[in-house]
């Protein structure tokens, strides 16, 4: 069953986002994680440290007919962060800087041990490891008629698939890199911006190599504010995906292919409690036939929608030329998009959510988000030109709460809660002419998993 696990784990990767892979909130969110900092000349260190207890409840994502396994999790992250000085620290009336500079670095160290001593073995296989991310921005002349900018990033997520052998894990490294040119013209109520941006996406286990693969994209978007706080909104994009090991004829060979997206909205407030997002537009892939078989293609509507209440009235000294950004609010959405798949060609999402939160008296925080997702798959080829799984879909609730209480501006206590549950009876199923054999059953892709963290952390 080894393979059927191995096809499964990416069919769970290829519907995660970088972004979701259960970062803590205060890395996620400058809100959450920054105090007050400390001044070095004209930059500004925010450093910190956190602790945490855990207990997850399917480390590895299996199914109930899987055995899943739980564990407690011990998770330390020093953090830090260095940038120009925020408009907090600015002189009144100061001209605006030429250069806006932002660096900041986690290591999120974990430790895990199993809850039922008889998978002691299988969870000590996983040993200690870490995440690690950079980040990097410059932007210069952010003001002026001509700007530019240019940034860097580097995550490495840690993550289990189905087996217990560390070498069948999904560890990776993302770098993302770019830069662009952006037009201000008429005082800044209009803005356009040209860019570049680029990903190379490595997986570290050598079973995994075919996977390896980097993109190159053309980024265009604009802005026109024709009242204070509201704004018509353009982007789009055209990406070109490739792997670069392709013409191999091991399981799993990719096919290159490009995404194209445009899309055009409306960004503002309704009234002074309400803000509204919305964004309509069109994506297409253009994928190569490769794994010698005719690819299927996504040719079909994108959209994003979002209604946000703003708890508390908005600030008269927020900047005017964007919408409100309260520490209190409450918001609905919707997102419908494609991306690029390590099963198929391709994904299909269509999310819906809700989220909240709520700061009281600068002491206590919480942030609850929920959503909704369906997630739609088409047909996967692999080498032989034969269709291996049919396309098939699956929906996915997820939930997350955070609360933190600040016993004073540098020290705070922390709950973190994540569940997520996968839907679908489907099970993944091997190659009819590899070792398992045509009657192999197959892996299902239906899981559910609780996290739960106590932790507490310094920041500045």
């Amino acid at each position: 069953m080894k393979f059927c696990l191995t096809i499964a784990a990416i069919a769970l990767l290829g519907a995660v986002s970088l972004e979701a892979h259960a970062q803590q909130p205060w890395l996620a969110d400058r809100q959450y994680g920054e105090g007050i900092g400390v001044r070095v000349g004209n930059l500004e260190f925010h450093p910190g440290i956190a602790g945490e207890v855990g207990y997850d409840s399917n480390y590895y994502l299996r199914a109930p007919s899987e055995d899943p396994i739980a564990v407690y999790r011990f998770r330390v992250t020093p953090s830090a962060s260095l940038s120009t000085l925020g408009p907090q620290r600015r002189n009144a009336g100061a001209a605006p800087p030429t250069l806006i500079f932002r660096t900041d670095f986690y290591a999120a160290l974990n430790a895990i041990v199993a809850a039922d001593s008889k998978h002691s073995s299988e969870v000590s296989n996983q040993g200690v490891n870490a995440d690690f991310g950079y980040n990097l921005s410059l932007n210069l002349f952010p003001a002026a008629r001509f700007g530019e900018d240019a940034y860097f990033n580097f995550v490495r997520v840690v993550q289990p698939s189905n087996a217990t052998d560390a070498a069948d894990a999904f560890n990776r490294d993302t770098m993302r890199y770019g830069g662009g040119v952006t037009w201000r013209p008429g005082g800044g109520l209009f803005d356009w911006r040209l860019g570049y941006e680029g990903t190379y996406n490595y997986f570290e286990k050598d079973a995994f190599s075919e996977l390896n693969n980097y993109t190159n994209a053309a980024t265009m978007r604009g802005r026109w504010r024709f009242l204070p706080r509201t704004a018509v909104l353009y982007d789009g994009s055209y990406t070109w995906v490739t792997y670069p090991h392709t013409e191999s004829t091991s399981v799993g060979t990719q096919n290159d292919g490009q995404i194209m997206r445009s899309r055009i909205g409306l960004n503002g407030l309704i009234t002074n409690r309400f803000a509204a997002l919305a964004m309509v537009g069109w994506a297409g892939t253009f994928y190569d036939a490769k794994a010698k078989a005719t690819p299927q293609e996504f040719d079909s509507l994108t959209a994003q929608a979002e209604l946000k209440w703003f708890i508390s009235a908005p600030q008269e000294t927020l900047n005017a030329a964007s919408a409100p950004a309260g520490l209190s609010t409450a918001a609905i959405g919707y997102l419908r998009d494609v991306n690029n798949s390590y099963l198929g060609n391709f994904y299909r999402t269509d999310r819906g959510y809700a989220n909240v939160s709520y700061l009281l008296g600068g002491v206590f925080i919480a942030s609850l988000t929920a959503g909704l997702s369906n997630l739609a798959f088409p047909t996967s080829y692999f080498p032989g030109g034969k269709p291996q799984q049919p396309a098939f879909s699956e929906q996915r609730f997820d939930a997350s709460l955070f609360t933190e209480y600040r016993l004073s501006n540098s020290f705070g206590l922390n709950t973190t809660v994540n569940y997520v549950q996968n839907i679908t009876d489907v099970k993944v199923h091997s190659d009819p002419t590899n070792l398992n054999g045509p009657n192999a059953p197959g892996d299902a892709l239906a899981y559910s998993q609780w996290q739960v963290f106590l932790g507490a952390r310094y920041f500045l």
